[in-house]
């Protein structure tokens, strides 16, 4: 055989293998396309119920008819728009795992497969999980918070007169500005979208750590040893996936910190059950029961 030769049978599997990845490429995306072409069809109904933390804050502060406005004629498509994208991205998403599932897993072998398949599994769950949370409550004390806020400053300021003009001269006519608030709907979207985005990727930390774990890059000594930087971390993505407030930086940093611990935990228990099977192989060494020890 020529070289030649040995050149082309060897370009042969890579053309089958980008062709498989365009094929699973044209799946994700046209599922994702038609997933957006969906929901835009109940956009109107998830922007509701995405709005509804807000609402039930406006209502509990004694606003019986809240009303929610946009500026620009074109602001409210794009916003159904926007939502029809992000909501789209959640109903594929499992058809898209799926096709990676598929050109992924026949290079991979079975005791592979078997690790990583339940880890495919957990990750939309954990975003779920973390999406609720922040939907339901996160989102509800942070506009309860500062919506609360505007109106405690208007209490004070009834309560105290004395710090206006009309406690000088008491013929001056009472004056100032009614100061309400007036939401934009795609403005409190984005805050709404944020907090779901923000806290659905940082649930995905367990999922994360514990791959690492099973791949050997991480251990629970070292992640255990790491804490401090780790809180220090945990914080600064708090500050950067979050809103600019302290109040949603601070329960992010309380919902996934635990998280944390919960990845030590796990790898803990992979450590162990890769040491009993290396064991009972004849294969571990006796070295790293001292290095563990130290």
């Amino acid at each position: 055989m020529s070289k030649t030769d040995e050149i082309d049978g060897s370009a042969a599997p890579l053309i089958e293998h980008l062709i498989e990845l365009r094929n699973r490429l044209m799946w994700a995306v046209g599922s994702y396309v038609v997933a957006i072409l969906l929901v835009f069809v109940v956009a109107e109904p998830i922007l509701n119920y995405l709005l509804h933390p807000i609402e039930q804050a406006m209502r509990a502060l004694g606003d019986p008819h809240p009303v929610m406005q946009y500026t620009a004629p074109q602001e409210y498509f794009f916003t159904l728009v926007r939502i029809s994208m992000v909501m789209g991205l959640a109903v594929s998403f499992p058809i898209i795992s799926y096709q990676l599932w598929r050109f992924v897993a026949p290079g991979l072998y079975r005791n592979e497969k078997s690790a990583f398949l339940p880890f495919l599994i957990a990750s939309p769950v954990l975003f779920m999980a973390g999406a609720l949370f922040a939907h339901y409550v996160v989102t509800p004390i942070a506009m309860g918070f500062f919506l609360g806020f505007a109106d405690a400053s208007s209490i004070v300021a009834a309560i105290l007169p004395g710090v206006t003009d009309t406690a000088v001269d008491p013929l001056v006519p009472e004056t100032g500005i009614d100061i309400v608030f007036q939401g934009k709907v795609n403005e409190t979207l984005d805050i709404a979208l944020k907090l779901i985005i923000a806290f659905g990727l940082c649930f995905q930390l367990p999922v994360l750590l514990t791959l690492m774990g099973k791949a050997g890059l991480v251990s629970a000594k070292g992640l255990i040893a790491t804490r401090k930087y780790a809180v220090v971390l945990i914080l600064i993505l708090a500050a950067l996936m979050t809103p600019p407030d302290i109040m949603s930086q601070l329960i992010l940093f309380a919902a996934v910190y635990p998280l944390y611990e919960v990845s030590i935990f796990l790898i803990r228990r992979i450590e162990k059950r890769r040491e009993a099977e290396l064991r009972a192989e004849g294969l571990w060494d006796e070295d790293d029961d001292e290095e563990a020890a130290k």
